[in-house]
């Protein structure tokens, strides 16, 4: 029997999907105290929306990185209101792209949701170091 990830290609989406969601499930298996996270500044500069807005903590990371993955498992996408006011802008200067060919456009949303899955994997496994690191356990 092949290992679940021999199955797909290297570059294959559900790949990427698993391999996010496995480095998320790590994430909430090694950090049994998320509480520990709070207030803990984070070095990333992925973490501040705009430069009017405070940069997230480890803990709100935490929240954010699991919300995504069940949003991503479970196909529903809650938007709050500042949510949408970003999106709504975002739509507008992504009109041009919808007369694009469709394919073109496929594959460009594709090449995005490749980087923006293996950054926020990359970011998930940092989170769960960083959680043993505060607590002093080696890895």
């Amino acid at each position: 029997m092949q290992p679940a990830e021999a199955r797909y290609n290297k570059n294959s989406l559900l790949l990427a999907l698993r391999r996010y969601s496995l480095a998320i499930s790590d994430m909430e298996q090694t950090i049994l105290l998320p509480s520990l996270l709070r207030d803990l500044p984070s070095d990333e500069l992925w973490d501040c929306e705009a430069a009017e807005e405070t940069c997230r903590d480890l803990y709100d990371n935490y929240l954010m990185l699991k919300a995504i993955r069940n949003a991503a498992e479970s196909g529903l996408i809650p938007l709050d209101d500042h949510k949408a006011k970003n999106n709504s802008a975002l739509s507008k200067t992504l009109e041009p792209l919808l007369d694009a060919d469709p394919e073109a456009l496929f594959h460009f949303h594709l090449r995005g949701l490749f980087s923006v899955l293996g950054d926020l994997t990359k970011k998930s496994q940092s989170l769960t170091e960083k959680y043993m690191d505060i607590i002093g356990a080696a890895n």
